[in-house]
């Protein structure tokens, strides 16, 4: 019930199926992923948990419990589902998530801000994603959190599912997110940055 009413503030709908499998460290699927990956979702319906990462070190979003990271991929399952299938960017599918999950806490927020510092592009976020470096990703998340935390900010609450709505009635991605919000994503992404940018003098 909690998690449907978070997605429901973000203008989503919880899947009426989900299918769970949880998956030991010495099985063969698990060694074939990167040992940062605590959960992973596909299409409308599945996700694959490895239990034996959360709350490790080696996980690239601060999960601490296996509660977070079941939220954390059913709202991909939401995404997915909601749009159509039609095609969604890694940076808002993930920012979503982690703006329903809640899971990057105080210690995320500090590696926030230096990373905000940087003034990335989207084209660059992307590229954090594709790294198989760990600090790499663990920034792409955090980045991608802001963005979206700031689009909520200013467009209010449930804006991701509208955009998402767009998309399934039809729209492409930018034209949808510019429809709802007024700016384009990379628009929205400097403004973003700079918010958060005007912080990283705090950090010392």
């Amino acid at each position: 019930q909690a998690l449907s009413v978070a997605l429901a503030r973000a203008g989503l709908d919880l899947p009426p199926e989900i299918h769970i499998t949880l998956i030991a460290e010495d099985d063969p699927r698990a060694r074939a992923i990167p040992v940062w990956i605590a959960g992973l979702a596909s299409g409308n319906h599945d996700i694959v948990i490895f239990p034996g990462r959360i709350g490790s070190d080696a996980s690239s979003s601060p999960y601490d419990s296996l509660e977070s990271v079941v939220w954390h991929e059913v709202v991909h399952l939401a995404l997915s589902a909601q749009a159509a299938d039609r095609p969604l960017p890694r940076w808002f599918h993930e920012g979503v998530a982690m703006s329903v999950e809640r899971g990057w806490g105080v210690t995320g927020q500090v590696q926030l801000l230096l990373a905000a510092g940087r003034h990335p592009g989207l084209a660059d976020l992307e590229r954090l994603f594709d790294s198989e470096a760990q600090p790499e990703t663990a920034s792409a998340y955090l980045l991608a959190a802001a963005l979206v935390s700031d689009v909520q900010h200013r467009h209010g609450a449930a804006a991701p599912g509208a955009i998402v709505d767009r998309v399934a009635r039809g729209a492409v991605f930018t034209e949808a997110f510019a429809r709802e919000t007024g700016d384009t994503p990379d628009e929205a992404a400097a403004r973003a940055w700079r918010v958060y940018g005007r912080w990283t003098g705090w950090i010392p």
